[in-house]
């Protein structure tokens, strides 16, 4: 009866696994390493990331101030589903990992935005530390073939 009642369950865990694993994705990862999330009123200036299916970000290398708030409009012209995630260059390829794993995947953070070919989003973020904070595409495979780029943060 005992054994009867473990192999019932374990169907159940392992859907709630699952569960886990994909559908909405939330946590903070590394945020404190790379600033906060901005405020739309203390927006200092828009900087617009192009994303193309030649698994580019057209603006990779962006210099901002330490303490600036920067609204990214990330803008697919591509045909396939983009996005735009800041980050430790760790926090990203432990992400990209999961990303491999759960496609599907929908992103709920601040630092993050996932686009539908010809659409647009935007993160606000506020740079707080000097230093580089580093982004990607994780959709599967767009990492692995160069869809990556950095933002320098200068002191005041």
């Amino acid at each position: 009866m005992k054994s009867r009642n473990i192999l019932l369950a374990i169907p159940g865990i392992l859907l709630a696994m699952s569960a886990m694993a994909s559908g909405n994705h939330a946590g903070g990862h590394g945020a404190d390493a790379i600033g906060k999330p901005g405020v739309a009123s203390k927006v200092t200036r828009t900087v617009t990331v192009d994303m193309t299916d030649d698994m580019r970000f057209h603006s990779s290398n962006i210099a901002v101030k330490q303490g600036e708030t920067i609204r990214f409009v990330a803008k697919n012209s591509g045909k396939v589903k983009h996005e735009m995630v800041l980050g430790t260059l760790k926090d990203l390829k432990d992400h990209y990992e999961v990303m491999k794993k759960n496609p599907e995947m929908e992103h709920a953070e601040n630092n993050m935005v996932t686009v539908a070919p010809g659409k647009s989003g935007e993160i606000i973020w506020q740079f707080t530390k000097t230093g580089k904070v580093d982004f990607a595409c994780l959709q599967p495979g767009h990492y692995d073939a160069g869809m990556k780029g950095l933002v320098n943060v200068a002191a005041k």
